[in-house]
């Protein structure tokens, strides 16, 4: 039972608003311009160009944000230059954090987010201090309103994904980042629409936590995630969903 997958559901939930939308376009478009700097326009031969417009398309992007988007990427149009980051700390409890950004101001970044780190009981890290606690997967939240388990065995580990894992209200299929596509195509193909789908990284082990030390490390999350230029947090925190939507509504 890991504490992403339900945290993942919650905040597709909340991202209803007009506010929260603005927030996903700005990451998204971040996200395609990089892809398309580091590996070209096409998506047929740059895979996470093809994810991110994918991502795009699922919140009903105007493909001419689409478009503009790879095209500051590619250097066709011009835009603000843009550094790609990750940081890495430790959150309440010893729970593990990655922090990916992209920022037009690395020095700005740094000072930022170890602040956010400090102010929420936590800490930045040296590189490499916490990267190893996670895997390089596919990830995909499913609602467990979409489909019952023997359905969704059935679809996702013939499409090669790796785990199913039963979550409290969501299924989680985690794939190797190759498989990612197929297994998202064919729950699409099932009329099964997934709450989230990303490549990202997902933790080898979880660190239970309660009580103050769960309200912190939400407030921690949900800071960083706040923030324009944050794209994606990871964390291998496990908190019980009721405790992590009380925290949320508070």
């Amino acid at each position: 039972m890991s504490g992403h997958s339900k945290w993942a559901t919650i905040k597709h939930k909340k991202a209803a608003t007009d506010a929260k939308r603005g927030k996903i376009f700005t990451k998204i478009i971040r996200e395609l311009t990089i892809a398309a700097r580091t590996g070209g326009a096409d998506p047929i031969t740059n895979p996470r160009l093809r994810t991110a417009i994918l991502s795009a398309k699922s919140e009903n992007m105007p493909n001419d944000n689409i478009e503009r988007a790879i095209q500051r990427g590619t250097g066709t149009l011009e835009g603000e230059t843009l550094d790609e980051v990750t940081f890495e700390g430790y959150g309440p409890g010893g729970v593990g954090v990655l922090v990916q950004v992209v920022t037009n101001n690395r020095n700005r970044i740094v000072s930022e987010v170890r602040h956010m780190f400090s102010k929420n009981g936590g800490n930045m890290a040296e590189n490499g201090a916490v990267g190893w606690m996670f895997h390089r997967k596919g990830d995909i939240i499913v609602p467990k309103e979409a489909a019952d388990e023997e359905k969704m065995m059935s679809i996702v580990l013939d499409a090669g994904a790796e785990d199913l894992r039963d979550d409290g209200s969501a299924w989680e299929v985690t794939t190797p980042p190759e498989a990612f596509e197929k297994v998202r195509e064919a729950l699409i193909g099932a009329g099964i629409t997934p709450a989230t789908a990303e490549i990202g990284f997902v933790p080898q082990n979880y660190v239970k936590l309660s009580g103050a030390q769960a309200q912190q490390m939400m407030r921690m999350v949900e800071t960083l995630e706040d923030h324009d230029d944050v794209q994606h947090v990871y964390a291998n925190f496990d908190i019980d969903e009721k405790e992590m939507q009380a925290a949320v509504a508070s």
